[in-house]
């Protein structure tokens, strides 16, 4: 039996999740539903501590065969050259950091990298792209973006259509040029990195999967 690939999966910090009491022990957490749908594939799913040290970092990444960037908080928009929007949500400079670089590293040394949600964003900033801070004020014409379970819809609502690029590999994995999809992100793609390709977008032309 072939062994299992390792997938590195940085966590967040508890204090940067909207409704967490004050006073908790500081804390990495990342949702256990990834874990499950990893090692339900034949992964081997390994949390991964923000930590400040990148000796350390770099030594917990060579033991990778891949790296899984989860969806959370906002991204720092100092982390693509720009000032923060009063409609920029919470932020955890401390995931940014971790997840930049292992996907920097992943990216240089061809390592696969896959991201859901915010993840793909880290994806494209590490890459030299940058994000919208508000999709609803920033990009023209703009879909609603954002059915967040806080205001009510279920995490698995089926929002909106996208059109999934003919030639790309996502078009290869369904065969389907329109797909229904959930969305909770009110940020999203604004200047895509010079190395990515787009392979899903929203009828308002925001870029809702890229590779």
């Amino acid at each position: 039996m072939p062994p299992r690939p390792v997938i590195g999966v940085p966590t967040q910090t508890l204090q940067a999740i909207d409704g967490i009491p004050e006073g908790l022990p500081h804390s990495w957490v990342m949702n256990h539903r990834y874990f499950v749908a990893l090692s339900s594939v034949g992964a081997l799913p390994w949390m991964t501590p923000l930590l400040e040290d990148m000796e350390t970092l770099r030594a917990m990444y060579e033991h990778l065969d891949g790296v899984f960037i989860a969806g959370g908080v906002d991204l720092c928009p100092s982390s693509y050259g720009a000032e923060a929007h009063e409609l920029c949500g919470r932020t955890d400079p401390a995931r940014d950091r971790v997840e930049l670089q292992f996907t920097r590293w992943a990216m240089q040394e061809g390592k696969p990298v896959f991201g859901i949600c915010r993840g793909m964003q880290v994806i494209n900033v590490a890459a030299g792209g940058s994000l919208h801070q508000d999709c609803a004020e920033f990009l023209p014409n703009s879909i609603k973006h954002d059915y967040f379970p806080t205001a009510g819809f279920a995490r698995d609502h089926l929002a909106h259509e996208v059109d999934v690029v003919p030639g790309t590999r996502l078009h290869g994995i369904y065969g389907v040029e329109e797909i229904r999809v959930n969305s909770m992100h009110h940020q999203g793609i604004c200047q895509l990195a010079e190395d990515l390709v787009p392979s899903a977008v929203a009828s308002d032309g925001l870029v809702e999967a890229l590779e």
